[in-house]
């Protein structure tokens, strides 16, 4: 009898160990069977559509993976410019991606191709999209030299077609940033099925256009409602399913399918320096305080490998009158600019992040880093806006009756939206109530000329005496106010602030650029350094680069875990 005991125990331990152990196995055999539920996720009969193969963001088309982490930014070495304006104070970044060169003439040409298909300058409704998208070519004439061949053959000659662009104000290379964005994604979700094979070519027009946002908010309303290309019904969208009536469901893509990827868009001041410094390689105290002094290792700005010993490392300025060195034993293979790719790249594969050209970053200027209040992520320019809604609730895309064009203070005419795109407007008091991490729209100034950042704000009076509530900036900074309107007409008519009493050219439209360039001298070199231009004008010394956020995880190697 006890022997009977004994086994029945056995048996039931057996059972309740298989049972256990199934379980368990069943919890997680399966990455399609949620973990909340224990629902079936991606099943045939629809439901929740979810991509569980997903491992980790793709790098797109021309970027290169830059691991965030910390480091000292700013200047510690001597300020002998005494500016002031990079003292030095430790930030993070996180992960991230950016262009390996500057973006050069070849891609700005394709861009301005896609510009001139799509809305031709010959249609007077679009003349000033193509137009104001062009890059000023002007830039390169000087009063007191002959640089004719320049404004005539730099940008579209195939000679520089691999030379960085030039004349591209912040805002156009803000547009480009978008654009590129929105071909990219195009692409992605033409390879998955999720639209028409060579849409992008045979049925894009000025009012059938493909716009991110406005594929994710509403997806119905890209191409100008073309069916035939948003749901082509070719087979190759996975996660398209039918559902008990056999209706199809899930044809078009999500945020979820991992498929759509962050912008393209301009780096930050402090992702800019970060990578420029090219830490990925060394990690020794004297660099993580801040001791490094160009994106390469050394302090000099000549090759110091034997083989290539004495070559310059950059295009740069030598010095009063020597922009390359003596013929035929050139000292950087360069006296304008330089074909991308000329010299070493730093550590994290960038190219030409010293000379060659400086490069626009997003930040609007300021004198002061306000590392007390943020040391994370830092950047000033924030200005938040949400989707336009129509009375119906649905988004409010832009048509080509709807674009809005702004004369800039130069009077050069750009728009400001383009057909297919979601209108945008202010956040309100819906976001911001009661929110402590923001509390309005456009953030430029926080902490910078408003009541709470300055002890002296009462004072800050207009000319005639009285205080000019829309102008907080002028009241620190006193900015001069130039003013382009038009006529009854429409002729532009220039008003030049003729006062005084300015006291700086500081203003919520001025931005960040950095980087030396060839017209630059060795001190510009430097990550660390600092200057502003007029975000709507441009030079025959400032390029661009991209940047794209990482989503996910801060670090493309694994760390095993143990099960």
């Amino acid at each position: 009898m006890n022997m009977k005991k004994v086994v029945a125990f056995k048996v039931l331990l057996v059972l309740a160990l298989t049972a256990t152990i199934t379980s368990c196995k069943k919890s997680s055999s399966s990455k399609n069977t949620s973990r909340a539920t224990g629902w079936q996720i991606n099943s045939r009969e629809g439901g929740f559509q979810y991509n569980t193969d997903f491992k980790e963001q793709e790098t797109s088309p021309g970027l290169v993976f830059i691991e965030g982490g910390t480091f000292t930014k700013g200047r510690v070495q001597d300020d002998v410019m005494h500016d002031w304006n990079n003292t030095p104070n430790q930030q993070h970044v996180q992960s991230f991606y950016m262009d390996e060169t500057e973006v050069t003439n070849a891609m700005y040409m394709e861009y301005l191709d896609w510009i001139k298909r799509v809305y031709p300058p010959s249609d007077e409704n679009f003349r000033a999209i193509y137009h104001g998208a062009l890059p000023d070519t002007l830039v390169w004439r000087n009063r007191l030299g002959y640089n004719e061949v320049m404004t005539d053959n730099y940008l579209r000659h195939p000679a520089y077609g691999e030379y960085p662009v030039v004349g591209v104000s912040w805002i156009q290379a803000v547009e480009f940033a978008n654009w590129r964005t929105d071909r990219v994604n195009e692409y992605n979700l033409e390879q998955a099925g999720y639209l028409k094979r060579d849409a992008k070519i045979t049925d894009v027009g000025a009012d059938a256009t493909f716009n991110t946002d406005t594929y994710i908010n509403s997806p119905t309303l890209t191409y100008g409602g073309n069916e035939e290309v948003i749901n082509p019904n070719q087979g190759r969208n996975r996660y398209a399913r039918t559902d008990a009536e056999g209706n199809e469901t899930n044809i078009y893509a999500t945020r979820e399918t991992g498929l759509i990827t962050p912008k393209y868009r301009l780096p930050t001041e402090t992702e800019w320096e970060y990578a420029a410094l090219g830490l990925s390689e060394i990690r020794s105290y004297n660099l993580y305080r801040g001791r490094k002094k160009y994106p390469w290792d050394g302090q000099y700005t000549r090759n110091g490998k034997r083989k290539y010993r004495g070559d310059q490392l950059a295009n740069f300025k030598q010095g009063k009158g020597d922009y390359g060195g003596i013929a035929g034993w050139s000292d950087d293979r360069a006296d304008i600019t330089n074909a991308v790719k000329s010299y070493e790249p730093n550590d994290y594969g960038l190219y030409d992040m010293a000379g060659n050209v400086a490069e626009w970053v997003a930040d609007v200027y300021r004198p002061i880093v306000d590392d007390e209040f943020n040391d994370f992520n830092y950047y000033r320019g924030n200005v938040y806006t949400k989707n336009a809604l129509n009375d119906d609730g649905t988004v409010k895309v832009v048509t080509p009756e709807d674009i809005v064009y702004d004369t800039l203070s130069n009077g050069k005419i750009i728009a400001r939206n383009l057909p297919g795109e979601i209108l945008q407007v202010p956040v309100d008091e819906n976001e911001t109530y009661l929110r402590t991490n923001f509390d309005k729209s456009n953030q430029v100034n926080y902490r910078d000329g408003d009541r709470r950042s300055s002890r002296y704000f009462e004072s800050f009076n207009d000319e005639e005496g009285e205080e000019n509530p829309d102008a907080l900036t002028r009241k620190m900074y006193n900015s001069p106010k130039n003013v382009v309107t038009r006529d009854s007409l429409g002729n532009i008519v220039r008003e030049y602030d003729k006062s005084n009493n300015r006291t700086s050219l500081i203003n919520d439209e001025v931005r960040v650029y950095k980087g030396g360039s060839w017209k630059d001298r060795e001190y510009w070199l430097d990550p660390s350094q600092r200057r502003y231009y007029p975000q709507d004008m441009a030079t025959d010394y400032i390029g661009f680069r991209c940047a794209m956020s990482r989503v996910g995880s801060k670090s493309q190697q694994k760390f095993k875990t143990k099960n």
